[in-house]
């Protein structure tokens, strides 16, 4: 029986979370334990491409705004003031037509917090994640908790609606298209890649330089898989040269495929959900390949699975025996990278031939 007796009926939420993939798959969870606790809320979401195309569909959203943040942020970082102005009246036009009672900032950017105060609602709740200045347009801030996790630190901003911890249940919603059904067996077969035999995708780069495991090392760890497994290489475009790196290190002890810029994010979820295991970095298809329930096995240095990792079952991690790793660091500050080089290629090997021995990695 609901009793969140600070969160009115029937109460008009807007989410704000612009990007990027991953916390925004993140902050599914926290929306659909707001909506699977109080059913009757209306919830609004304001989100960015290109991660707003994962929130297409999503059963938990009423409405999906778009506000595309890339060219307030090319703007800010040449300090061409008039175009941000004019970008923010854009957003304050697209908030205008719509009335809310609670935005929850999930972001806590300053650009966010303006945006959060744009949308006119009456009581603004923040998150102590990154601030930036964005506490001065809150009406209230979540309270901090110990754990680091991100879906536990955004579920926080439910807590002056009512939620404590413990009512958080893990998982992240990513709703497939319709027209995406038959999408992975079509686009396996023109591909050459039969779905009766397990199929490994592989993401050789991240988002963060320093977060990047050496592309030779990818290619001499998947050496040893068995003879059935098919590996894909996904990815965007400008990641081709690196899966050449890492197909040339792979050499002819296995064959492989790469399918670098030919998905959209969509279509990236639905080959992953298709897939027997994803091998990757922090980055966002781990999450993608989380919230369609498919295993994974993923590499950590500068960041931890303990902050951002799946909370879900089904997850394998190798993380960096290095002793300054999970700094959060976007650049190594000894600007060598060392925490993902120490990673050795014979322990992802091993757990990559442990997970296809065992049966329930057979198709």
């Amino acid at each position: 029986m609901r009793n969140f007796t600070a969160l009115p009926r029937g109460a008009r939420i807007l989410i704000v979370r612009l990007s990027a993939i991953g916390d925004v798959l993140h902050a599914t969870t926290v929306v659909h334990n707001l909506r699977r606790l109080a059913p009757d809320v209306h919830i609004t979401w304001l989100a960015s491409p290109p991660a707003s195309t994962l929130l297409e569909g999503n059963p938990d959203i009423d409405r999906l705004l778009l506000f595309d943040r890339r060219p307030i942020d090319a703007a800010s970082a040449r300090l061409a003031l008039g175009t941000c102005w004019r970008e923010l009246r854009k957003a304050k036009a697209l908030l205008a037509p719509y009335a809310f009672d609670i935005a929850l900032d999930l972001q806590g950017l300053f650009l966010t917090g303006v945006l959060t105060r744009l949308s006119g609602a009456p009581r603004r709740i923040g998150i102590h994640e990154r601030h930036e200045g964005n506490p001065l347009f809150m009406t209230e801030m979540a309270p901090d908790i110990a754990s680091p996790h991100k879906v536990r630190r955004y579920y926080t901003a439910l807590a002056p609606l009512g939620f404590p911890q413990e009512t958080l249940v893990p998982g992240p919603v990513l709703a497939l298209p319709a027209a995406l059904s038959g999408f992975a067996a079509q686009f396996w077969a023109a591909h050459g890649i039969d779905a009766a035999r397990p199929i490994l995708m592989v993401c050789v780069r991240t988002t963060w330089e320093d977060k990047n495991w050496p592309p030779a090392r990818f290619g001499a760890a998947l050496r040893a898989l068995p003879e059935d497994v098919q590996i894909v290489f996904a990815g965007a475009r400008g990641d081709i040269p690196f899966i050449e790196e890492a197909q040339a290190a792979l050499g002819d002890a296995h064959a492989s495929l790469s399918i670098a810029g030919e998905t959209s994010l969509p279509e990236l979820a639905a080959l992953l959900k298709s897939a027997a295991l994803l091998l990757t970095g922090d980055t966002g298809p781990l999450y993608i390949a989380e919230a369609v329930g498919t295993p994974t096995l993923s590499l950590w240095g500068p960041t931890s699975p303990a902050i951002y990792g799946p909370l879900t079952p089904g997850h394998l991690f190798v993380e960096s025996p290095y002793p300054c790793r999970a700094c959060c660091r976007t650049r190594c500050k000894k600007k060598s990278n060392a925490c993902m080089a120490a990673i050795a290629p014979a322990d992802v090997a091993d757990k990559l031939r442990r997970f296809f021995e065992a049966p329930a990695a057979r198709p």
